[in-house]
């Protein structure tokens, strides 16, 4: 049974840090691509960033570029971002999710996913 849990959100203020996690208790993760999402009130929800499976191949939307790190540890069954330099703009309900197919890349649009954990917020104030 597909089963991802994010964890690791919160209140921050601008310039800090915060470690998402999402743990695969459901074996999802098996050779599948991981991607993080973001979604702020009243706008789309919006790739942040994506690891393979195989070679952990990483991806970053430009707006995070260089202050957020995916990782995956896959004995654990588990996905990080690791995020530094909040801004208040950052400030969203954090998704993991990862798509059914496996060995597609790293797919950076939404409806590519189909396993969608519950997000968590997060918040930066300014």
């Amino acid at each position: 049974q597909v089963q991802l849990v994010e964890s690791g959100g919160g209140l921050v203020q601008a310039g800090g840090s915060l470690r998402l996690s999402c743990a695969d208790s459901g074996r999802t993760f098996s050779s599948r691509a991981t991607g993080w999402f973001r979604q702020a009130p009243g706008k789309e929800r919006e790739f942040v960033a994506g690891i393979s499976w195989s070679y952990g191949s990483t991806y970053y939307a430009d707006s995070v570029k260089g202050r957020f790190t995916i990782s995956r540890d896959n004995a654990k069954n588990t996905v990080y971002l690791q995020m530094n330099s909040l801004k208040p703009e950052d400030t969203a309900v954090y998704y993991c999710a990862a798509p059914n197919a496996r060995g597609v890349g790293v797919p950076r649009k939404a409806y590519q996913y189909d396993y969608w954990g519950q997000g968590t917020q997060v918040t930066v104030s300014s």
